[in-house]
């Protein structure tokens, strides 16, 4: 796994052996990036179930001003640690070793506005696709302008609409898709 571009283009990623996380792929996430194109640079991401942090760290490497990587895995917390210390981030970067309903929350409380969040939680997990996005519809976490961009297997189909937030496009790849979801009042 590498990052794909940027200030950090080509720098090796690593990941936990066995089936414990399913990264996304390097071609999704150059897909994602070059949908999001531009506007990444001086914002702030959120990576929800962050897994390696590569969609976080390809952010950065594509000029985010900051980003927020949540994962609850303690191994790949610290392989998370591990991938933003051999790249040399620091304080741009934030690692959020809770569940994501508590990070939500956290930033809720913090009064963090991001302008792009991603969730990729596990493919099978369907409760979580669920009350992360039901989370999310209700919060002010996501900024004005803000995309809420959900991976998921192609054929899961997502609500169209959930709390402020409204389906605006679907990218399919393969097996997976990208659904990305903007604030009802900006459509």
């Amino acid at each position: 796994m590498r990052v794909i571009a940027g200030k950090y283009r080509s720098r090796t990623l690593r990941s936990l052996k066995g089936q414990m996380l399913r990264p996304t792929s390097d071609r999704l996430r150059e897909t994602l990036f070059n949908i999001l194109g531009p506007a990444v640079a001086g914002g702030t991401f959120v990576d929800l179930y962050a897994g390696t942090g590569a969609v976080g760290i390809e952010a950065l490497s594509r000029g985010a001003r900051h980003a927020i990587l949540v994962e609850q895995h303690a191994p790949a917390v610290e392989l998370i640690r591990r991938n933003l210390g051999s790249l040399g981030i620091g304080a741009d970067a934030e690692v959020l070793g809770v569940k994501v309903a508590r990070a939500i929350e956290q930033l809720k409380m913090r009064h963090v506005h991001a302008q792009f969040i991603f969730l990729d939680p596990p493919y099978a997990a369907n409760e979580e696709y669920e009350s992360a996005l039901d989370a999310l519809g209700e919060s002010p976490l996501v900024a004005p302008e803000g995309r809420v961009i959900v991976e998921h297997l192609r054929k899961r189909e997502l609500p169209e609409i959930v709390g402020e937030l409204e389906l605006a496009r679907v990218v399919e790849q393969g097996d997976a898709a990208l659904s990305f979801y903007r604030l009802a009042l900006a459509a």
